[in-house]
């Protein structure tokens, strides 16, 4: 499996997140993996489900863009739910 953090996969959107005060752009599955994979667990507790459904998604997507898709619309899920949308 290849490194998903590293995936220039693009996702079906752009989602443009403030956090910190600071506008994010997340574009492609690489950021979105890494944005979902640094944050401290405690932070996603919440949204556990959605969190593990959106990291899968995206490991999956980064192996066959194919899945870019699922794994956009996986990512938005959880985006809406932590209301960061």
């Amino acid at each position: 499996m290849s490194d998903p953090s590293k995936s220039e996969t693009p996702l079906r959107t752009t989602f443009k997140i403030r956090l910190n005060g600071e506008t994010l752009a997340i574009a492609t599955v690489g950021q979105a993996y890494q944005f979902l994979t640094n944050f401290n667990s405690v932070e996603w507790m919440e949204f556990r489900s959605l969190h593990d459904e959106a990291v899968a998604m995206l490991e999956g997507a980064a192996e066959n863009a194919m899945l870019s898709v699922q794994a956009t619309n996986a990512v938005r899920a959880l985006f809406v739910s932590a209301k960061l949308l």
